[in-house]
């Protein structure tokens, strides 16, 4: 429930805040088991509990909602063992060494083959929409992933005009000076985390851990590499790390926030979910915010 890596696209125009529109749109989209041919599936799931029949949840405006992917596990070296017998027979029948053609037609077939035997693995993707700051978050520190939610949430809600919501450019400069103690975000402190990389060809990389920023050693990096992530903490609320895609990762929830509805128990369930959930999104919208004000602000 507490999100840990999140992608977010920032809306040019507002979606629909009816919660019944969604849930129909959703519906129409709704989550069904892989067929013995197919080696993907993904399809609108329940948001808040597998229990809890709804495709959306909405609180205090935002509306919640779960996109579930399962796809065939197909291993590399089942694959190969499968092929290297069906290879030599067909160089033998033939006389000669199979072309990369034939052979990555060979293996598609073989892949055919072995679907229906290959064991599937669920995932669930969650996200939400918020209106106030028109913006689409998504659990999912995977680009691709969360451009499948957006790119079923498109079908399902006819439009769905998503930007990138930080300037990559603006981005990379204040990495720089987020590395240097410099122009961080509000309610924010430097982390302990961070990783660079050469411009150049050889893109030489370093990457630091538990270890203060500060320090020369570090410090130095920045004379001939750019900062490609930094971690930031917050002392009583939240850490992340923010990547120069836009992503951010390595989420923590100070145990202050998480146990904070412990008095409420689970006795009802939606009651807890839902104080959870809006915990988290106050939170992590504050953060958000904290972070595109500050690129805002030294444009």
């Amino acid at each position: 429930m507490w999100f840990k890596n999140v992608r977010v696209y920032t809306l040019s125009a507002p979606l629909t805040s009816d919660l019944n529109a969604w849930e129909q749109a959703l519906a129409e989209f709704k989550f069904s088991p892989l067929s013995a041919q197919e080696a993907v599936k993904i399809g609108f799931s329940y948001p808040l509990h597998a229990s809890i029949k709804h495709y959306t949840h909405v609180s205090q405006d935002i509306i919640f909602f779960a996109l579930k992917r399962q796809e065939k596990i197909l291993p590399a070296a089942v694959i190969n063992e499968e092929m290297q017998p069906k290879v030599e027979a067909m160089e033998q029948e033939k006389g000669r060494p199979l072309s990369r053609k034939e052979k990555q037609s060979l293996k598609e077939e073989l892949q055919l083959a072995l679907l229906p035997r290959a064991f599937s693995r669920s995932s669930l993707i969650q996200g939400y929409y918020d209106p106030t700051n028109q913006w689409l978050v998504i659990n999912s520190s995977s680009a691709s992933k969360a451009e499948d939610v957006l790119a079923l949430l498109r079908k399902a809600l006819g439009s769905l005009p998503a930007l990138p919501w930080l300037d990559s450019h603006k981005l990379t400069q204040q990495l720089q000076l987020w590395l240097q103690n410099k122009s961080l975000p509000r309610g924010f402190e430097q982390g302990v985390e961070v990783e660079l990389k050469a411009p150049d060809e050889g893109g030489a990389k370093v990457k630091f851990s538990n270890h203060l920023l500060t320090t020369e050693d570090v410090q130095t990096h920045l004379e001939d590499k750019l900062v490609t992530s930094i971690s930031l903490q917050q002392p009583d609320g939240l850490s992340l790390q923010v990547s120069d895609d836009g992503g951010i990762k390595k989420i923590k929830f100070h145990d202050l926030l998480t146990t904070q509805n412990d008095d409420l128990g689970w006795d009802d369930l939606v009651a807890r979910l839902d104080a959870d959930l809006l915990l988290m999104c106050s939170a992590l919208n504050q953060a958000l915010l904290n972070i595109k004000q500050q690129l805002s602000s030294e444009s």
